[in-house]
């Protein structure tokens, strides 16, 4: 870390040890007001149609992701009117927004106490998130905000996270759910991501995830992990999400999660200088392949606008907006969700952990079925007619789920053990024939956990081979 920046991130550390206990503002009685995951996302599901809004440091350069060390200065919108952003989303049947509140880059558009690099010391010198939350308040809207947990300014990168950053991490999202008032969701990027390498046990997703319920109950976590995770369960999400640029795109035939797809209206994320002479996508293709098919695939669509560098959403856009408003109307109900597994949040103890098994294939040996990676598997070799896999804990811990995840759905019977005081122990005799197979239990210690296939239709494999032990 270079002089400025540790300076910056001392000040900041300083500063929130000092002030972060007086914190007031909004908060859900946790007992009164909490409601089931499943209503929750029933309630964003019926929301149908959002608009996202990149809005910070990078609006004042031609790159998304912005020079990490770009001096606050540059950011001044001098026309600054999250008003009419409001109206703008309330003319095209929005029912929400969603605010960049910190990007890659780390420039904060709060009033934090938490580092210098925000927006009270730059030319604008007002509150971003607080003008942006009452705003679309006003005309009814539900709020909801952005967050980036890669943060290059402060250097809370792979292979630099220190445990002040992950102070930094959880201070700063308590003053965001505590000072704006209900934020339906959070959604939340650059963690665990191919392209942003920071793992949820460089920062702890169980820890956030618990912070944010333990403030607002009803907040909803949503984390754009597509590009790793599979489709058929929520791993460290309340929301499946899908962002279309990057070529994520969810199956409106087969979908059965709570989700989430999003597409900026322009070409890119942050407004660029051809903006306001550039053709932006049409309202009825918008409409008839986006928002109304994916509303009836159980997934909301939020649309991207970046406001201009004088904070304003360009005329092009507001008249497109208006001509989605024509075309679309929030339908009166929405398709009721399927029952579905809780979200998996908890570190998986068996990642990058040795693996053992009856005969393989040659190019696909056990410790791929343990690489944190479903595109590689452990295929069991066609010859064996009884295989199994096991995974070595390296010493004995606590559990309290199993997840298998197969390639394609094959195995329909099995039983899953675990290895304690020198004696195999059964945990579960397994009938689920989904590809992605979810066993909770009451806590155990163990040192190996094995699963025995018994019933399948192609020799066995597993992409994954999961342990944890969730917070209950």
């Amino acid at each position: 870390m270079n002089l400025k920046n540790s300076k910056l991130l001392a000040g900041a550390l300083l500063l929130t040890c000092l002030g972060m206990t007086s914190l007031k503002g909004y908060t859900q009685n946790a007992q009164a007001a909490k409601t089931s995951l499943y209503e929750l996302q029933q309630q964003f599901v019926d929301l149908g149609f959002g608009m996202f809004i990149h809005f910070n440091i990078p609006t004042y350069m031609e790159d998304d992701w912005a020079d990490p060390d770009a001096s606050p200065e540059i950011f001044n919108p001098k026309k600054l009117n999250t008003d009419q952003w409001a109206k703008a989303a309330k003319s095209a049947n929005m029912t929400y927004g969603c605010l960049t509140t910190k990007h890659h880059s780390g420039f904060a558009i709060w009033n934090t106490r938490t580092t210098p690099y925000n927006v009270m010391n730059s030319q604008l010198k007002r509150d971003v998130v607080k003008e942006f939350a009452n705003s679309f308040r006003k005309q009814g809207l539900k709020v909801m905000l952005y967050f980036s947990i890669l943060d290059t300014h402060h250097k809370l990168r792979p292979g630099q996270i220190t445990p002040a950053h992950i102070k930094m991490v959880k201070d700063q999202l308590t003053e965001l759910l505590t000072n704006y008032g209900e934020v339906s969701a959070l959604i939340i990027d650059g963690w665990d991501a191919p392209w942003s390498r920071i793992s949820y046990d460089d920062i702890p997703f169980e820890e956030v995830y618990k912070l944010v319920k333990s403030i607002q109950p009803n907040c909803l976590v949503i984390d754009l992990n597509a590009a790793k995770y599979p489709a058929e369960v929520l791993f460290y999400t309340d929301i499946k999400s899908y962002e279309q640029g990057a070529g994520q795109h969810i199956s409106k035939e087969t979908n059965k999660l709570p989700a989430l797809s999003c597409l900026p209206i322009n070409q890119n994320w942050f407004w660029k200088t051809s903006f306001p002479t550039t053709p932006v996508k049409k309202a009825a293709d918008l409409v008839n392949t986006n928002i109304v098919p994916m509303n009836k695939a159980f997934c909301n669509f939020i649309l991207n606008v970046a406001p201009n560098r004088d904070g304003l959403i360009d005329d092009n856009v507001i008249a497109e907006l208006k001509e989605i408003g024509n075309l679309y109307k929030k339908p009166q109900s929405f398709p009721k969700l399927p029952a579905a597994d809780a979200p998996v949040i908890s570190s998986n103890l068996a990642k990058k952990k040795p693996a053992n098994a009856s005969w393989s294939s040659d190019y696909a040996l056990m410790d791929f079925a343990t690489d944190d990676s479903f595109r590689s598997a452990w295929n069991s070799n066609p010859a064996i007619k009884a295989p199994w896999f096991e995974v070595e804990l390296t010493k004995e811990m606590p559990f309290n789920m199993v997840v298998i995840t197969e390639p394609t759905a094959n195995t329909s019977a099995y039983t899953l053990e675990y290895f304690a005081d020198n004696k195999w122990h059964l945990l579960a005799e397994g009938d689920q024939a989904q590809r992605i197979k979810v066993h909770r239990f009451d806590k155990v210690y163990g040192e190996k956990v094995r699963i025995k296939f018994k019933t399948f239709k192609e020799s066995p494999s597993i992409a994954e081979f999961g342990v944890y032990c969730e917070r209950r």
